[in-house]
């Protein structure tokens, strides 16, 4: 009989990993890691700290090899302790983010720059870039765990069982978070809402 991992090419790799082969963790780490940076720098917004902490990932990836079970998905195992880490570094920085840069919205900022779309208007732009920006905020509000759900929902279109494992809670209690988390960014979000016509 087939064992579940031998259907999951990284699985096969993560076990060889676990005896020690160290090409097996290279060619893991080339097919992962710009997800990894992608998803690091949607929860934490910066380019830099989601380098630094995707480093931090594939570290805990080796160190705790041993504690993989081939049964698990690899990508949802690294989704989870990627996770991890970043609401980790959010929860350790949020006192430092609480306060407002007075340089924050500067165009020297390289996360804010945008290629304006020439076929707008100037006032269509600053619109849409105001709302973008507005839109952001809302959702980089939500606290870690339903901000992690979101994004692996919408970003990594990521099913609901891969979510919940990575969360390590029930698809019950993912849906309840899923639905507190998309109420939040309804009620912040309304005044986006066409007028309804009576």
């Amino acid at each position: 009989m087939v064992s579940e991992w031998a259907l999951d090419p990284d699985a096969a790799l993560m076990v060889k990993v676990c005896s020690g082969h160290e090409p097996s963790f290279e060619t893991l780490l080339a097919r992962h890691r710009s997800q990894v940076v992608n998803h690091l720098y949607r929860l934490v917004r910066n380019r830099a700290i989601a380098e630094e902490l995707s480093q931090d990932v594939f570290l805990r990836v080796y160190r705790f090899r041993n504690r993989y079970q081939p049964e698990a998905k690899f990508s949802t195992w690294l989704f989870r302790i990627t996770t991890n880490v970043a609401l980790n570094w959010r929860r350790d920085t949020r006192r430092e983010t609480a306060h407002l840069r007075l340089d924050a919205g500067l165009p020297h900022d390289p996360r804010r720059i945008q290629v304006p779309d020439q076929t707008l208007r100037a006032d269509q732009q600053l619109l849409a870039e105001y709302h973008a920006k507005e839109i952001r905020a809302a959702i980089e509000s939500l606290p870690g765990k339903q901000l992690a759900a979101v994004l692996m929902h919408k970003y990594e279109g990521m099913d609901y069982a891969s979510i919940a494992e990575v969360l390590d809670c029930s698809i019950p209690a993912l849906k309840s978070l899923l639905f507190r988390a998309y109420e939040t960014l309804r009620r912040r979000l309304a005044h986006f809402a066409p007028p309804s016509i009576t």
